[in-house]
Formats: structure tokens, sequence, C-alpha cells
């Protein structure tokens, strides 16, 4: 009986650690990506000036593509946590 409990609440505390992990890994990835994007603009921006109103423009859409891949994992995740 006692083992039966202790199984179950490992299997839910596993479950809630798995799902922290997940929010923490998918706000680490879209950070670097994040900093990627901003680091190769201004590489790029360096090298030709007279392009950087395309490449500000591509950085923000892909930054922001990048944001919303992240908020959709978060999401997932904490509707792991509580479900």
């Amino acid at each position: 009986m006692m083992t039966t409990l202790m199984i179950i609440l490992l299997e839910v505390a596993l479950g809630k650690l798995g799902a922290t992990i997940g929010a923490g890994i998918t706000a680490i990835a879209a950070g670097i990506g994040i900093g990627n994007i901003g680091a190769r603009a201004a590489e790029a921006t360096a090298r030709q000036p007279e392009a950087g109103n395309d490449i500000r423009t591509t950085m923000i859409i892909s930054a922001a593509l990048i944001e919303g891949i992240c908020i959709l994992g978060i999401v997932t995740c904490i509707i792991a946590l509580f479900v």
C-alpha cells in the first residue's frame, strides 16, 4: 500500500521536474538564439552599412518568431506542470 503511494508521488514529482527543466531549457535556448541573431546582424551591418534597415527588419522578424516558439514551449511546460 505504501509502496504504491510512493510510486504515484514519485511519478508526479518527476513530471513536475521534467516540466520545469523543459521550461528552463526553452528560455535558455531562446536567449541563445536571439543573442546569435543580434551578433550576426551587427556583423552584417558592419560589413554593409547600406543594408542596415533590411538587416534590422529581418532580425526583428526572426527574434519575434523565436520568442513565439519560446512562449509556446513555456506554456506547454506550464500546462504539463499543472495537469
